[in-house]
């Protein structure tokens, strides 16, 4: 929550402020009180727009996934960077118009279609063209109530115990569990590097969106979703251009001392 409280002060103000400032000053007049001084100061950010790129090859990892890069290098059966989620659906449900959501999401996020390797300038990430999204079904409807559940448990800790292929395969994928005709569950799990806990929220509201459209009870009515203005490829590369020279090494030297 104060990471997104200072991404709205930065885009509303224009000032670039530390984290710390937010806790330091618990009362909102103080905090105000610091927005000024630094606006005073001129302490704004200088960083310039975020912009789409022109995709002409591959593309630079974030810092933040750089990090995830490494680490899965080092242990890539480990699932310590994977974020799982089940969500109940009850009533009659579609499974075609499902995918057909899911695929659509994932045309959306190109970062949910990314694939990563290493190349002669360090990590790289090649962006997949959009494709239908597998979802595999497991029906567990023939099984008592009580083994249902505890079956669903065990294939929820399964699938987020399953080890990613990231040279491979894209970092989100998910499985449909059916447990009687009017009640499923979906198994969503996405990897770190594409994710965080925010971004799942993010897709399970568009999941619910996009489901409604491909199965017609939304037709007519307003355009889905807007278009992402950017992706997180143009993200990683204004992050590059921007973190560099004298501002990176101020960071670096912070974390040095």
């Amino acid at each position: 929550l104060a990471t997104q409280v200072m991404s709205r002060l930065r885009r509303t103000f224009g000032v670039e402020m530390p984290l710390r400032d937010l806790f330091e000053t618990p009362a909102l007049a103080d905090f105000a009180a610091r927005i000024e001084t630094a606006l005073r100061a001129g302490t704004g950010s200088t960083a310039p727009p975020l912009v789409p790129v022109p995709r002409e090859g591959p593309l630079p990892l974030s810092f933040a996934q750089q990090r995830l890069w490494f680490l899965y290098r080092l242990e890539p059966e480990s699932s310590a960077f994977h974020l799982g989620r089940a969500v109940r659906l009850t009533g009659a449900l579609l499974p075609g118009a499902l995918a057909a959501g899911l695929g659509e999401i994932v045309r959306r996020h190109e970062v949910l279609r990314t694939r990563y390797r290493e190349s002669a300038d360090g990590p790289v990430q090649i962006v997949d063209p959009a494709a239908p999204f597998p979802l595999p079904v497991i029906d567990l409807g023939g099984l008592p109530e009580c083994v249902r559940e505890r079956e669903l448990h065990r294939l929820a800790d399964r699938e987020e115990a399953r080890p990613f292929d990231l040279t491979r395969s894209w970092p989100l994928r998910a499985r449909l569990v059916r447990l009687a005709w009017d009640e499923h569950a979906i198994l969503f799990t996405l990897h770190h590097i594409a994710g965080d806990g925010w971004s799942m929220g993010l897709l399970t509201r568009e999941v619910g969106v996009l489901y409604a459209r491909s199965a017609g009870e939304a037709a007519g009515s307003a355009p889905a979703l807007p278009e992402p203005p950017v992706q997180y490829g143009d993200y990683a590369v204004w992050q590059r251009g921007w973190l560099s020279g004298e501002r990176l090494a101020t960071q670096l030297d912070w974390w040095r001392e």
